[in-house]
C-alpha cells in the first residue's frame, strides 16, 4: 500500500486503557491473533457519539469482560497522542483506570478475543515487550501516568 493509499483509509480516534492493580502493576495482555509475543494493553476505536472515557470503559469490557463497576477512574492524557503504524497514524486517548475488584472479573472470551493471555507486569518491564511501534507511546503515556 502506498502512503496516499493509508492516507485515504477511514481511521477514526482511538482510547487506549491502562489498567493497573492496587500495587501499580499494569494489565498486559498477549495477543491472540499471533504466537510471537506481543503484549499490549486493551485499546480501540471510539464510536460515534462517544467520548474517549466511555469508549475506554466499553473497550476494557469487551476485550477483557471488567465492568465499569470493576474499577475507578485515574486520569486520562492530557492531550491526543498518535503513534506509527506502517504507513499511518492514529489519535489515541489513554485512560487510567484502576481495578477494584478481584483478578477473577478478567475474563479474555467476554466478547472480543483480544488476548489469549494475561499478566500484571511493571510499567517499566511492559516497555521492554511490546512492539517496537508502540513503545515510544507507552513510554509517554506512562510518564504522564508518573508510573516510570
Amino acid at each position: 500500500m502506498r502512503p496516499e493509499d493509508a492516507a485515504k483509509l477511514p481511521y477514526r480516534p482511538c482510547a487506549g486503557v491502562v489498567l493497573t492493580n492496587a500495587q501499580g502493576l499494569v494489565f498486559a495482555g498477549q495477543r491472540s491473533d499471533t504466537d510471537k509475543p506481543a503484549w499490549q494493553m486493551p485499546q480501540g476505536g471510539i464510536d460515534d457519539g462517544e467520548d474517549e472515557v466511555e469508549a475506554a470503559y466499553r473497550e476494557l469490557l469487551e476485550e477483557t469482560g471488567v465492568q465499569r463497576s470493576d474499577v475507578r477512574f485515574i486520569q486520562k492524557t492530557a492531550e491526543w497522542l498518535t503513534y506509527d503504524l506502517p504507513l499511518e497514524v492514529i489519535p489515541n486517548r489513554w485512560v487510567r483506570l484502576e481495578l477494584t475488584a478481584l483478578d477473577d472479573v478478567i475474563d479474555l472470551t467476554h466478547k472480543d478475543v483480544e488476548f489469549s493471555a494475561w499478566r500484571w507486569m511493571a510499567a517499566q518491564d511492559l516497555l521492554h515487550i511490546i512492539v517496537p511501534f508502540k513503545h515510544d507511546i507507552y513510554r509517554s503515556v506512562f510518564t504522564e501516568f508518573s508510573m516510570v
